[in-house]
């Protein structure tokens, strides 16, 4: 990346000050409407947390006039100035707009936020550019700060506490729970929820982790051989310990189930492993919950927590089991992706690959990389696109040069219009650039789409978690007819020895792999604690009418019980506003008239905004 010119960082500056001035004194003055005129006329304003304990967005000076009247004597913003230890303004073209991009930092009733502004720049008059979009999150709570820094503990033993013990006797101690219950119970132990954990460790949460496999990490760790990440290191990582400099772009499955595990003990995280979640029961009148739990073959422990948080990913764990016509007659081995440890046993053997998002390509291309002769069978389009560059492109603001805490705050200010039209002018290039790969997949039959809207694979992974792959070389064995390729609408049925085509054609094989899946986490918390409450919280993951994820990240229908989950980018973004929310209502800051807010105002979409 070029330096900046020193004249674009001078007047990105200047910009910026002239603007946050005018903010500043319209904050102090508890002035609406003149908050409301640092926005442009079709601006947005996103707020998580400072301003309400909810997740909200303006759209529009008027929105964003109503937002900030509604809010601003209970809240009592003040203080607005440059952000410290936060990136400088930066003049850059977003979306072909001349911006200025930039943090502040502002004090609330309740704790300090930081703010994101991206500045449309008036070219006429530069001192009159006024907000596109902005951003405000709270980032810690007065009292409650996380122990970092200048905050972290001195290690030094109280004269009281010397009574033989050192700090391995306390940790063994903390973790047991012999003479207390935790005050949240995490169920998951994978990096969503070891990123929730390490947050509310450091706000003074006394937290217990349960994860049902034998060691942390053994949910990368078990996954079949030749599994890599399909993103970027610099994009990924978790809370307070970055990534080594040294690590390869692509993660391997192995070294990340490592880092795992030492992550856990590296935070001190109380982690029970081979540990069964078995059933929890939320009781209205004390607000606890009572949580079954089993370790290996030891009895059942009851723990009563008041908060439980469902952090095994975006999707339930539940394989998604498709009924298909003959398939329970088939005298070969049928497996779910998820218990697809590798094709090394398949050599010389036949095998089905049934869907076609990441899972079902890396599994085909695995059996194929081992010897196996493979079909893939195609139940729906997909939307294909190659690892590099288009993959990439996605996460490019994490490769622009601010650091990795920064880059999250401005990809969260990012309202669903502009993110949509974003999209939209990605894949048009994305696409150009995978002519020849795309062009290669439809001479044989494989059928591609890019979302109604033209949005492409990031945002089918926001609306519905799959249906996509970042092409690590399958597609060219599905184009050169290395891997063979049957529409589901060909389909007549299985057999005992494998699988007949409408046609009559007959494809025996030995192993069928069902690629298809996983059950919304909605069918996890209604395994786990019943059909009330999984019915009370509703869909999990997608975007909801205010174009949030639904149910993810904040406070649910069903009090008490939250989830936790997305890719590790997003895990350790909003891991931190999970925390602030649990420590909230743990030091009864937050009351259910706070949770509810302010009305929320309607969202006027304009898509020419982007």
């Amino acid at each position: 990346m070029s330096d900046p010119d020193p004249r674009d960082v001078t007047l990105a500056l200047e910009i910026f000050t002239t603007w946050l001035t005018r903010f500043g004194a319209a904050l102090e003055d508890a002035d609406a409407e003149g908050l409301s005129a640092c926005f442009v006329a079709d601006g947005f304003w996103k707020d998580i947390l400072a301003f309400g304990w909810d997740f909200r967005m303006y759209s529009g000076v008027e929105d964003i006039r109503a937002g900030f009247a509604a809010t601003l004597e209970r809240v009592r913003p003040r203080a607005a100035r440059p952000a410290a230890d936060r990136s400088a303004p930066r003049m850059l073209k977003r979306s072909g707009r001349p911006v200025v991009e930039a943090f502040l930092d502002l004090d609330t009733e309740g704790g300090r936020a930081t703010g994101f502004v991206r500045l449309l720049v008036d070219q006429a008059d530069p001192s009159a550019s006024r907000a596109w979009i902005a951003l405000t999150a709270l980032q810690e709570i007065r009292g409650y700060e996380e122990r970092i820094g200048e905050r972290r503990p001195t290690g030094h033993r109280e004269p009281a506490h010397s009574s033989g013990d050192n700090w391995l006797d306390e940790r063994l101690r903390a973790q047991r729970y012999e003479d207390r219950d935790p005050q949240v119970l995490i169920v998951g132990g994978g990096h969503a929820g070891l990123s929730l954990a390490a947050r509310l460790g450091q706000m003074g949460v006394d937290t217990l982790i349960v994860e049902r496999n034998a060691r942390v990490g053994d949910n990368w760790r078990h996954r079949y051989h030749s599994l890599t990440l399909h993103n970027e290191v610099w994009a990924n990582s978790l809370p307070y310990l970055p990534f080594p400099p040294t690590w390869p772009t692509f993660l391997p499955k192995d070294k990340l189930a490592g880092w795992l595990e030492a992550y856990a003990e590296f935070m001190e995280l109380n982690v029970w492993t081979d540990t069964e979640f078995l059933h929890g029961a939320y009781d209205e009148s004390t607000g606890t919950w009572t949580a079954r739990l089993r370790t290996g073959d030891s009895p059942e422990r009851i723990v009563h927590v008041p908060h439980i948080v469902m952090a095994t990913g975006s999707v339930s764990g539940l394989p998604r089991m498709p009924a298909m016509p003959g398939l329970d007659s088939f005298g070969g081995e049928v497996v779910h992706s998820s218990r697809f440890a590798g094709g090394a046993p398949y050599e010389g053997k036949r095998a089905v690959v049934v869907g076609t998002g990441n899972s079902g390509h890396d599994v085909a291309q695995d059996l194929h990389g081992h010897g196996a002769a493979v079909t893939m069978i195609q139940r729906s389009p997909t939307c294909v696109i190659s690892l590099v560059p288009s993959g990439t492109m996605v996460y490019a603001l994490y490769s622009e040069g601010p650091p990795i805490e920064d880059v999250d705050l401005i990809t969260a200010a990012v309202p669903y219009p502009i993110l949509q039209s974003s999209y939209q002018w990605l894949t048009k290039p994305t696409c150009e650039l995978d002519v020849d790969l795309l062009d290669g997949l439809h001479a044989v039959g494989f059928e591609t789409d890019f979302e109604a809207d033209g949005t492409g694979f990031h945002m089918r992974y926001l609306r519905t978690g799959g249906g996509y792959y970042i092409d690590v070389g399958c597609s060219q064995l599905i184009a050169r007819r290395e891997i063979g390729l049957v529409q589901a609408r060909d389909i007549d049925r299985f057999t005992p020895s494998g699988l007949r085509l409408a046609d009559g054609t007959e494809i025996t094989c030995d192993l069928v792999v069902l690629a298809t899946g996983y059950e919304n986490q909605q069918e996890g918390v209604r395994r786990l604690l019943g059909g009330a409450v999984a019915d009370r919280l509703g869909p999990i993951w997608g975007f909801d009418d205010n174009h949030f994820m639904r149910n993810m990240w904040r406070r649910t229908p069903q009090p008490g019980l939250w989830v936790m989950g997305g890719a590790m980018n997003e895990s350790r973004l909003y891991s931190r506003f999970l925390a602030l929310q649990i420590r909230a209502d743990l030091a009864g800051l937050m009351t259910p008239d706070d949770a509810a807010g302010p009305p929320q105002l309607g969202i006027e979409v304009n898509a020419a905004a982007g």
